[in-house]
C-alpha cells in the first residue's frame, strides 16, 4: 500500500480512483495531479515506482490542503459562523439544512426523526 498524506491507498485501484481516498481530493483534482506530473492514468497504485509516489506526495504537500488541515479549516469556518450568529451559523447550530433546502417534507437525515412519523406498522 502506498501511503500519501497519511492515508493508505489500496494497491489494486487505478491511480485516479486511488487518489480520491485522500480527503479533499476528488476526481477532477486527481486528474489534475496526474496531468501535472505526466503519470499514466491507467496504472494501478501497486505498479507505481517509489519515485512516482514521492512526486505525488511532494505535489500534494506543496499545492493542496488535504486531510487534517482541511478538516480543521472547515471546522473553524463553521465555528466562526456560529459565533457571529449569522443565519448559516444558526442553521449549523440547530442541525438544520444550511443551503436553503426545504424542511417541511424532506431533510430527514439532517433533522432526524426518520422513523417517528408516518404510518405505523401493525
Amino acid at each position: 500500500m502506498a501511503r500519501v498524506a497519511g492515508v493508505d491507498i489500496p494497491n489494486n485501484k487505478k491511480l485516479e480512483i486511488g487518489l480520491t481516498y485522500i480527503y479533499g481530493i476528488g476526481r477532477s483534482t486527481a486528474n489534475r495531479i496526474i496531468d501535472e506530473l505526466n503519470l499514466d492514468r491507467n496504472k494501478k497504485i501497486g505498479d507505481l515506482t517509489e519515485q512516482e509516489i514521492s512526486s505525488i506526495r511532494k505535489y500534494i504537500d506543496e499545492n493542496l490542503k488535504v486531510e487534517g488541515d482541511l478538516r480543521k479549516d472547515i471546522a473553524l469556518n463553521i465555528k466562526r459562523l456560529i459565533e457571529i450568529n449569522c443565519y448559516r451559523g444558526y442553521r449549523h447550530k440547530n442541525g438544520m439544512p444550511v443551503r436553503g433546502q426545504k424542511t417541511r417534507s424532506n431533510a430527514r437525515t439532517r433533522r432526524g426523526l426518520a422513523g417517528k412519523r408516518g404510518i405505523k406498522r401493525k
